[in-house]
């Protein structure tokens, strides 16, 4: 970890380009949001209603039709049926759709097929599609996480970044929607390996202060993206056009970010794997960009030159790490389990929230901006907490939060008033918000270089499992969601709990090895002197440190 660190500051440290690919990362991220956030509007139901069922209505409104049926007088049907009977809603097999009010989610084909409604009798393909597509990012973040490990983070990018244009326009131009789901689901892979490769080569271009400060930079960006939908929805007014121009987005992204000079091979990553004549030329040109001379070195530190001959001279062949290596370890891979659930509570904990402020804001759009909103808002907590708290008290904030607002509202939901109510759904949208943005970051500074884009997957993975919660239960019609809220309100107590377990990961550098991993070990969470014996032989301030590390000092 030491001689791989040497190299990287022999090579002009965090200089000028660096820091300019860190930032070119950041626009990508507008085109990854606009695909993450796509399914909240492609999937919205629009306006609309179902015809009855004739069966269940009185013989004397059985001969109405059309609008004279919707306006029949409901008092009429007697007090033996209600009003869900007589109109259908509880015999969703006798349910057909009347044509919905035409906007990008009515997934209607420009062409003579049929369209393919969303509400009704076809409602149960909305949550079908959902879970189709999160399962294809869960499974996108696992197999080229572990990818990104293998074959390096570029080589995933690109490869990430060419399927999913040649995708997203086969979904633009699907035909059924049994091919709709499987392209969803292959597409949804694809994106995942594009953010996770892009995720990992820019937090390993940083040097630690400067790794909260360019992650949150992505994070709003993606939030630009996320407000840029609506108004591209609005404007090409047809789904398929839309799943095109995000193809197009695609295909612009690898056209330029295709090439090395915008987004080479992690130096930090071939270091790791003994790769040392990849990393030569890329380190090359860096230390040269930053005005640094690769070849003298200076009394404080050696040449670039004299640093990749003492590097290479140990690991002449490439070394790769299994993923299986992780639980050979004896912290990391706890590390890696307590972010996960952090992670898994963090996203599915808020469909919880959004149930009990759907009441209280009853449109589509406001909603939905309030989120985008609510996210920049987090990242931009993290940015001014994150560094200065350290990354644990935050975590532990942001979870206790979560689990407050939600047991609040589950034990209040018939009592409090509705300000309160949207109040709480404000602050527990907001605090899962960064309980997930810092359990992704936290994941990606204590899992080592070596196996960082297997264990990052897994603890994105996660978080779409999360996420798939809440559609799993929209399939058998929202019978279990207030089973689902409790649930995940002790899991964010369980949550709590256990992030106190975790290390201290801000200012430190990025493990490399599994070995280098294993020896970030928990440190008291207040930076005060811990409770302990006084030892008569040392100084106060001695006494204060006897039995820590240097690292923990």
């Amino acid at each position: 970890m030491e001689q791989e660190a040497r190299v990287l500051r022999a090579a002009g440290g965090f200089g000028r380009a660096r820091r300019l690919l860190a930032a070119a990362s950041w626009v990508p991220c507008i085109v990854l949001g606009l695909a993450l956030s796509s399914e909240a509007l492609l999937t919205a139901q629009p306006g609309h209603h179902c015809r009855p069922d004739p069966a269940l209505l009185p013989p004397a409104l059985r001969a109405l039709r059309g609008p004279a049926l919707l306006d029949a007088a409901i008092p009429r049907l007697g007090p033996t049926r209600t009003t869900a009977e007589a109109l259908g809603v509880l015999s969703p097999s006798s349910l057909a759709p009347l044509t919905p009010v035409p906007r990008p989610s009515s997934w209607a084909p420009r062409s003579g097929a049929a369209t393919w409604n969303l509400v009704c009798g076809d409602g149960w393909k909305v949550p079908l599609e959902q879970v189709s597509h999160l399962l294809g990012w869960l499974l996108g973040c696992v197999v080229l996480g572990a990818g990104c490990d293998r074959f390096g983070r570029r080589t995933v990018f690109v490869a990430s970044l060419m399927l999913a244009t040649g995708l997203g326009a086969s979904e633009a131009l699907a035909a059924s929607f049994p091919t709709l789901l499987v392209l969803r689901l292959l597409h949804g892979g694809t994106l995942a390996g594009a953010l996770l490769a892009l995720y990992l080569a820019r937090l390993e271009l940083c040097d630690p202060p400067h790794r909260l400060a360019f992650s949150v930079g992505a994070g709003l960006f993606s939030v630009a993206g996320t407000l840029l939908l609506p108004g591209l929805a609005a404007l090409v007014q047809d789904w398929r056009l839309l799943q095109g121009l995000g193809a197009l987005m695609s295909g612009l992204l690898l056209l330029f970010w295709g090439f090395p000079a915008l987004f080479p091979e992690s130096p930090c990553w071939l270091l790791a794997t003994g790769q040392v004549a990849r990393a030569r030329k890329i380190l090359w040109h860096f230390a040269e960009a930053s005005g640094v001379d690769p070849e003298n070195s200076s009394l404080e530190e050696s040449s670039l030159v004299t640093e990749l001959a003492m590097l290479s001279a140990g690991s002449p062949q490439p070394q790769y790490q299994s993923p299986l290596g992780l639980l050979r370890t004896q912290v990391t891979w706890r590390n890696g389990l307590i972010l996960g659930f952090s992670s898994l509570v963090g996203e599915g904990i808020r469909a919880s929230f959004r149930h009990s402020l759907a009441p209280q804001v009853p449109t589509f759009y406001l909603p939905y901006f309030l989120e985008a909103g609510l996210e920049a808002a987090a990242l931009v907590f993290l940015l001014l907490t994150a560094d200065r708290c350290g990354r644990r008290p935050v975590l532990l904030l942001g979870t206790m939060a979560t689990g407050l607002a939600s047991l609040l509202l589950l034990a209040g939901a018939q009592y409090l008033p509705g300000w309160t109510m949207l109040s709480l759904s404000v602050l527990g949208l907001l605090a899962s918000r960064a309980v997930s943005a810092l359990s992704s970051l936290f994941a990606a500074e204590v899992f080592p270089t070596v196996i960082r884009g297997a264990g990052l997957g897994l603890v994105l993975g996660a978080g779409f499992l999360g996420q798939a919660a809440d559609p799993l239960d929209a399939l058998h019609g929202r019978r279990g969601f207030f089973l689902q809220h409790v649930v995940f309100a002790s899991l964010a107590v369980l949550a709590l709990l256990c992030v106190l377990l975790l290390p201290e990961s801000r200012g430190r550098g990025l493990p490399q090895s599994l070995q280098d991993a294993d020896r970030l070990r928990r440190s008291p969470l207040l930076r005060g002197c811990p409770r302990q014996d006084h030892l008569p032989l040392l100084s106060p301030s001695d006494s204060c440190w006897a039995g820590h590390t240097p690292e923990q000092r």
